[in-house]
């Protein structure tokens, strides 16, 4: 009798249930016991996770199972995804037939690093200018920058016309694009059409671990939908959070232990050290910030003080939601800093404990901590990085969800194949 099996007579037998995420490592485990003693621990993993099907992923909450219509406001579509907690949603064709394929009913997907996209885009028009309505001379003056609104994916080319326009430093800037008609009406169709190359990928539900652990890492995907051919429907939402998750209530199996004891130096964690991190000081403007984002293609970076080398806050992609949906938040302020912002975001979150949208915090661990006290930290808060420091608070590097489930596999040479082939661009080191 394997371990799941005894698992399931346990259950029978009237003890405690046991979560799906356990449920899911005691198969790795029994998996793990089988695979020759003369791989690797990463070569069993990658043949443990090969083996197991995306099916049997824990589902998401159905709170977290968004699809956001084709012709949803821009407005709408960044409170939708503020109240679900998420990060993106994908994107259905209200045009699409009932009877259509699941290719031609998704033509993407939204998420607020494509927003903070379009948002610095309308900043650096704005100067001397006021909103008017979405024209065919907007869609053709936006060309890649709008596209990526939908896709999530951020257009290498475009560039900043306007680093430092003062327009996109001050409070009067978000207050007069939430208030327009041009933010009000735009539709997340609008400024999707033209990004039908990258339509929709998704997983179906016989392809494997493996597969799905790899694009949250190596392919740099926030999260994986899993569509159901069947339905022609999305059957669950796959996060690099929700494996995260996952990984934590795996906690004590072999398998877990023989890699999360390890302390981060002897993984190679992090993969950042501190002269190559994207970090803003507390008195530039927030939108430098998520304008680095944008630039450098991260999904946060550190505040440090002026001067120095101590971490004082934290600012992720997911923030532009407060200078959208939250006035009071940048309407003290002429210029808002970064400061200004955490401090402003800090009080407004005091202030909405029962209807915050998404909690902003930030962690901190150092070189010899074990990976599986720094995944504990990270599940517990809910975010997306955790910053290493030093004995006296200076940073040190910085680790992802996502540098974290990149040492958990490694891609075979030609695993992928044509997999990509006119879907997504390929990493400069990929082996495929």
């Amino acid at each position: 009798m394997n371990r799941l099996e005894m698992m399931t007579v346990a259950v029978e037998e009237g003890e405690t249930p046991t979560s799906p995420g356990v449920k899911l490592g005691m198969q790795v485990e029994d998996l793990w016991d089988v695979q020759g003693s003369q791989l690797s621990p990463t070569e069993k993993l990658n043949a443990c996770f090969e083996s197991i099907p995306v099916s049997a992923f824990p589902p998401a909450p159905s709170s977290q199972v968004v699809e956001i219509s084709s012709d949803t406001s821009l407005a709408h579509a960044v409170k939708l995804l503020a109240q679900h907690k998420i990060l993106s949603a994908p994107v259905v064709d209200v045009r699409a037939p009932e009877d259509a394929s699941w290719i031609d009913r998704y033509i993407g997907i939204v998420e607020f690093a494509g927003i903070v996209v379009w948002i610095l885009h309308q900043s650096e028009k704005m100067e001397g200018n006021s909103f008017g309505p979405a024209t065919n001379d907007f869609e053709d003056d936006a060309g890649p920058a709008v596209a990526a609104a939908a896709s999530g994916m951020s257009p290498l080319r475009f560039k900043s016309m306007h680093p430092d326009s003062a327009s996109a430093t001050c409070g009067n800037f978000f207050e007069t694009l939430t208030a327009s008609d041009f933010y009000k009406n735009t539709k997340v169709g609008d400024i999707s059409g033209s990004f039908r190359w990258a339509p929709f990928l998704a997983l179906q539900k016989a392809n494997s671990f493996l597969t799905m652990l790899l694009l949250l890492s190596k392919y740099r995907m926030k999260s994986v939908p899993v569509v159901d051919l069947g339905e022609a429907k999305i059957d669950n939402i796959i996060t690099q959070s929700a494996v995260i998750r996952m990984l934590q209530e795996c906690a004590g199996l072999h398998w877990f232990e023989s890699w999360g004891s390890k302390k981060l130096f002897e993984l190679g964690l992090p993969l950042k050290e501190s002269s190559n991190i994207i970090k803003v000081y507390e008195d530039d403007p927030v939108l430098h910030a998520f304008k680095l984002m944008r630039q450098r293609g991260v999904g946060g970076l550190p505040v440090v003080g002026r001067g120095g080398s101590k971490v004082v806050g934290d600012i992720t992609i997911r923030d532009i939601q407060f200078l959208l949906i939250a006035p009071e938040i940048y309407k003290e302020y002429r210029s808002i800093t970064a400061r200004n912002f955490l401090t402003a975001v800090t009080s407004y979150l005091e202030e909405h404990q029962n209807e915050t949208p998404m909690s902003s915090g930030m962690v901190m661990c150092h070189r010899d901590d074990a990976l599986k006290q720094v995944i504990m930290k990270l599940d517990s808060v809910k975010i997306q990085r955790i910053y290493v420091v030093d004995d006296g608070g200076n940073l040190e590097g910085v680790i992802t969800l996502r540098d974290i489930i990149s040492r958990l596999v490694h891609e075979p040479r030609g695993y992928f194949g044509d997999f990509f082939d006119g879907v997504l661009p390929q990493p400069a080191n990929s082996r495929v």
